[in-house]
C-alpha cells in the first residue's frame, strides 16, 4: 500500500523564474478589454462551438434560461448567455436585473463585464455606480486582509471588471489582495497546513486565481505550490464513495456534509446534502482543470469528472457546467490514484478500500472525522474515550486504529494510521520483535505506522518523554 505523502507525488514547479524574481516584474493596473473575468478568447470560442454544435450542456443551458423565470443567480446565467449566444434580449434581462433588484456583487461585476455591447453610457455610470456603492457598505469595505473567500473574491471581481479609468484606481487594491492577503496571509496559511478550506468553498478561491492571471498575469499558485500541486487529490479523494442520485443528475458529496449520509442521501436526522455546494465542489475541480490542462494531476482529476452521470443540469448548477466542463479535453483513470492521502502539514488524511462506489472511506481533514461504511458516513468523535485495547478499522490494506495511550492492539501488516493523538507529540511504538521506535505525531494528532504486508504482530503505544514527561522503562 501507497501512502501519498504531500511532499512528493507530482510535485512540479509551475513556472521557471522564483517567486522573488516575478515580484519585482509585476503590476497591479488592469489593461484588458472586455470581458475581463474568465471569458478569455479562448473559452469564448470553445463555448460558442458548444451552441454551434447543440451539445447536451448547451441545450440544458438554453433550456433553463429561456424557461426559468426565477433563476438561481440570474446575472450570471443572463449574462453568461448574452455573451456566448448574442441574444439581446437576455442579455437586457441581465443589465435590468443588476440596475434594479440585483445586489450581489459577483454578480454585478459579470454582468457589467460580459454586457458592455449593451450598456450605454448612462446605464454604464449607473451600474459602475452601484457596485462602487456596495464596495462602500460595511461588508464591501471590510480589508482585504480579512479571510472570507467569497467576500474578498467579489472584490476582486468587481474591481477589475470597473478599471477603466486611466488613472488606475484598481492599482492599491489589487496589490494590498495579491501582497498582503494572499502571499502575507492566506496563502502561507495553506502553505504551511494552518488553513484547511472546505471542498465546496474552493470555488471563489479558482475565481480570483482566473481573474488575477488573466488579467495580471500572476499565478498565486506560486506562492502555495505544493498545496496546489495536490489540490486537485483533494477535490476526487474528500467526496465519499456512493453519489447522490437526484432527480436532475448525480452528485458527488463532499466530506463537509455534517450529520451522517444514508444510502439514499438522507442523513439520519432527516437533513438533506446542500446540491448547491455539491455543485460548487464540482465547479471548483472544473475550473482547477481550466486553470492547467497539461497539469498531470488535473488529467487525473479530468478522469474523475468526466463521466456525464455528474454533469449538473439543475438550475443552479447547469451555467457552471456549461461553462468551466471541457469533455473534449483527456483525463486519466484516477483508478491509479493512492487510496491512501496523509498530508503532515495540515494533518489531512484520507482513505478508501477501493476507488468502487461501495468502497469504505475515512477522512479527518479541518478537524473533523468521519467514516462511510456499507452506504452511510458518521461522525467520528476525536475528543471521545479511547479504549486500552482498540480494535483496528480495516479499509482495504489499511488499518485505522483510534486510542488513548497507553494502548495495544494487533496489525495484520500494511499500513496503519493511529488517529486521536496529541498533535505534533512524541509516541513510543513498540511492535513485536522490533525495537522500541519514537514517532512524532502530525498536526492533527495521526501516526503512520508502515508493516509488511501480512505481519501479524501486537504494538503497544505509550507517550513519549514530552506527553508524559517519562520514557517507557
Amino acid at each position: 500500500m501507497r501512502v501519498l505523502a504531500i511532499v512528493g507525488w507530482l510535485l512540479v514547479p509551475f513556472g521557471g523564474q522564483s517567486l522573488q524574481a516575478q515580484t519585482q516584474d509585476e503590476e497591479y493596473r488592469v489593461y484588458t478589454e472586455h470581458p475581463r473575468l474568465i471569458l478569455t478568447a479562448q473559452r469564448l470560442r470553445l463555448l460558442k462551438r458548444e451552441r454551434e454544435r447543440e451539445t447536451r450542456r448547451w441545450r440544458q443551458f438554453e433550456l433553463l434560461v429561456k424557461g426559468s423565470p426565477n433563476l438561481p443567480e440570474p446575472g450570471f446565467a443572463l449574462a453568461l448567455y448574452y455573451a456566448v449566444s448574442g441574444d439581446n434580449a437576455a442579455g437586457k434581462r441581465a443589465v435590468e436585473w443588476a440596475l434594479g433588484a440585483g445586489n450581489d456583487l459577483r454578480q454585478l461585476a459579470l454582468v457589467y463585464d460580459w454586457c458592455q455591447p449593451l450598456l450605454g453610457p448612462p446605464e454604464s455610470k449607473a451600474l459602475v455606480a452601484k457596485i462602487r456603492r456596495l464596495l462602500q457598505t460595511p461588508a464591501g469595505q471590510q480589508s482585504v486582509a480579512m479571510d472570507g473567500l467569497g467576500a474578498v473574491r467579489d472584490r476582486t471581481l468587481a474591481t477589475i471588471a470597473t478599471a477603466d479609468d486611466p488613472q488606475h484606481p484598481e492599482e492599491a487594491l489589487l496589490g494590498e489582495m495579491v501582497r498582503h492577503w494572499w502571499r502575507g496571509g492566506f496563502a502561507r496559511s495553506l502553505a504551511e497546513g494552518g488553513r484547511t478550506p472546505q471542498l465546496a468553498d474552493l470555488y471563489p478561491l479558482l475565481e480570483i486565481l482566473h481573474a488575477v492571471r488573466d488579467n495580471l498575469k500572476i499565478d498565486l499558485r506560486d506562492a502555495a505550490p505544493e498545496y496546489f500541486a495536490h489540490l486537485p487529490k483533494y477535490l476526487v479523494i474528500e467526496n465519499y464513495p456512493a453519489p447522490y442520485r437526484a432527480p436532475e443528475n448525480e452528485f458527488r458529496i463532499p466530506m463537509s456534509f455534517r450529520g451522517g449520509m444514508s444510502p439514499s442521501g438522507i442523513s439520519s436526522s432527516g437533513v438533506q446534502p446542500d446540491l448547491n455546494r455539491a455543485a460548487l465542489a464540482r465547479a471548483a475541480g472544473l475550473s482547477m482543470v481550466a486553470y492547467d490542462t497539461n497539469g498531470l494531476e488535473n488529467q487525473f482529476l479530468q478522469g474523475w469528472l468526466i463521466q456525464d452521470r455528474f454533469s449538473l443540469m439543475t438550475s443552479f448548477g447547469a451555467p457552471y457546467e456549461f461553462l468551466w466542463a471541457n469533455p473534449y479535453q483527456p483525463g486519466l483513470s484516477y483508478f491509479q490514484l493512492p487510496l491512501v492521502f496523509h498530508d503532515e502539514q495540515s494533518g489531512a488524511l484520507f482513505v478508501r478500500s477501493a476507488w468502487d462506489e461501495d468502497a469504505d472511506w475515512f477522512g479527518l481533514y479541518g478537524g473533523q472525522a468521519e467514516l462511510f461504511h456499507a452506504g452511510s458516513a458518521t461522525v467520528v468523535h476525536l475528543d471521545a474515550s479511547g479504549s486500552p485495547a482498540p480494535k483496528p478499522t480495516r479499509l482495504g490494506e489499511t488499518s485505522i486504529v483510534f486510542g488513548r495511550t497507553p494502548f495495544q492492539f494487533s496489525t495484520e501488516g500494511g499500513t496503519v494510521l493511529v488517529i486521536g493523538l496529541k498533535p505534533g507529540n512524541p509516541y513510543l511504538v513498540e511492535t513485536d520483535d522490533e525495537e522500541i521506535r519514537e514517532i512524532a505525531t502530525d498536526r492533527a494528532g495521526t501516526l503512520v505506522l508502515e508493516y509488511p504486508p501480512g505481519r501479524m504482530a501486537g504494538v503497544r503505544i505509550h507517550a513519549g518523554a514530552a506527553v508524559s514527561g517519562a520514557v517507557l522503562p
